[in-house]
């Protein structure tokens, strides 16, 4: 088992023999039937707290040569699963030599980008060497020596690249050395005889640039558009309702505190049929805040755990960049309120902003706002999110705001107002 190569099960253990634990083995159903196609670049975005990284641990122990990882996906819902192909479930189990990065190892605010992309690969190099001493590669070419690696031992990669978009948050002003990493990940990956499955998971979607994106092979799962990894997105309704009996908790507090995050649910592989008679529902997920959920649940309390992860000046820090009318856009999501937008804009970064919704529609892949895909409407999802608004705008240079916004015909006529 290496640092970067085979990483094993162990992590993954760990989340499964934890006190809560929500199998979302079923994804793995999902991500089967990309395996060795041209749908085989899977990049998800997530918020923080989100479990994207548990998730990545899933990816691990499943396809690892190495991992031994059987009798426990055995015991999970992806071996009893009929979501997916006609495929036994376990037809990809431990089939692949897994590369896991964590890319907030490597890239970080004092260091440039290029010296930071060498040693990563230096560093996957040196453990293939170990494991395949006998194979004859190049030290300097991270990509010749994977194909090397793949053509002398006939064994496919996995990708698990974790916070893949760390370039974007830690190095918000570096162009050149976004540009750099973007064409390195599209170097390594794109059209590569040895990529089994590429899975990547961040933050923020995947950055455009010019007229193209330089990944435009992945198929992006985000906020605003999850797709058949809608589910996986965060807990459901049913996961959460057995939690809330499990720990006695009330569900109706903990939905009002941790639910809203709309989502557009692919159907089911094997619910087509259902759906065309009618007689499926639900295709309309509305998904929890996880890390909330499990603290209310193990502390018996239901309070705004956001903040243990994020401080209130992340969001101050945007909305209070007045681009046409955001702050009153604010004033109207923290009275209930539901805008329409326009996501199309946005750049996928944190720094390149043309106007509000631009800035909305990153708050959306930040967890701040709900999204509606059927009507492109925001909204603030829960009062915990609500709570965070309310500790972000205690400046003086909100008190007009509000004032005027009371006053407004935006608040009366400009936008639709939900109650809910």
């Amino acid at each position: 088992m290496g640092t970067y190569l085979n990483p094993g099960k162990g992590s993954y253990e760990e989340a499964v023999n934890s006190e809560i634990f929500v199998d979302k083995s079923e994804m793995i159903c999902y991500l089967n039937t990309v395996v060795k196609t041209k749908q085989k670049y899977v990049s998800v975005s997530r918020p923080r707290r989100f479990g994207k990284t548990m998730a990545a641990d899933m990816i691990c122990a499943y396809y690892d040569r190495t991992a031994d990882s059987r009798e426990m996906f055995e015991s999970l819902k992806l071996a009893k699963s009929k979501i997916g192909s006609e495929a036994a479930w376990d037809a990809n189990l431990g089939r692949f030599d897994v590369i896991r990065i964590v890319m907030t190892d490597f890239i970080k605010p004092n260091r440039d980008v290029a010296s930071s992309l060498i040693t990563m690969s230096t560093r996957i190099m040196d453990e293939l060497s170990e494991i395949y001493p006998d194979v004859q590669y190049d030290p300097a070419d991270l990509f010749y020596s994977m194909d090397r690696f793949y053509r002398s031992t006939g064994t496919m990669f996995v990708l698990v690249i974790d916070e893949w978009d760390v370039v974007f948050r830690a190095r918000k002003n570096d162009k050149e050395g976004q540009t750099e990493y973007l064409d390195f990940l599209r170097d390594w990956l794109k059209d590569k005889p040895y990529i089994a499955l590429a899975y990547m998971t961040g933050i923020l979607p995947i950055k455009k640039y010019g007229q193209h994106s330089a990944l435009n092979m992945f198929t992006e799962y985000s906020m605003t558009s999850p797709k058949q990894l809608a589910s996986y997105t965060g807990f459901t309704e049913t996961e959460v309702r057995s939690l809330c009996e499990r720990y006695k908790m009330d569900y109706r507090d903990i939905s009002d505190w941790y639910d809203g995050y709309l989502v557009s649910d692919q159907i089911p592989l094997d619910e087509r049929e259902a759906y065309r008679l009618g007689e499926y529902e639900g295709h309309i997920l509305s998904i929890y805040s996880p890390l909330s959920v499990v603290e209310s649940m193990l502390t018996g309390k239901i309070q705004n755990y956001w903040n243990k992860t994020e401080t209130y000046e992340a969001l101050a820090e945007y909305i209070r960049r007045d681009y046409d009318g955001l702050k009153d856009a604010v004033a109207l999501l923290m009275d209930g309120g539901r805008l329409k937008i326009d996501t199309s804009t946005y750049q996928n970064d944190m720094t390149t902003f043309n106007g509000r919704d631009d800035i909305l529609s990153l708050l959306i892949h930040l967890g701040y706002l709900g999204f509606d895909d059927e009507t492109n409407e925001v909204f603030i999802p829960n009062k915990e999110i609500l709570d965070e608004f309310r500790t972000s705008t205690k400046g003086s240079e909100w008190t007009e705001t509000f004032k005027a916004y009371e006053k407004s015909d935006f608040k009366h006529h400009n936008c639709k107002i939900s109650q809910a």
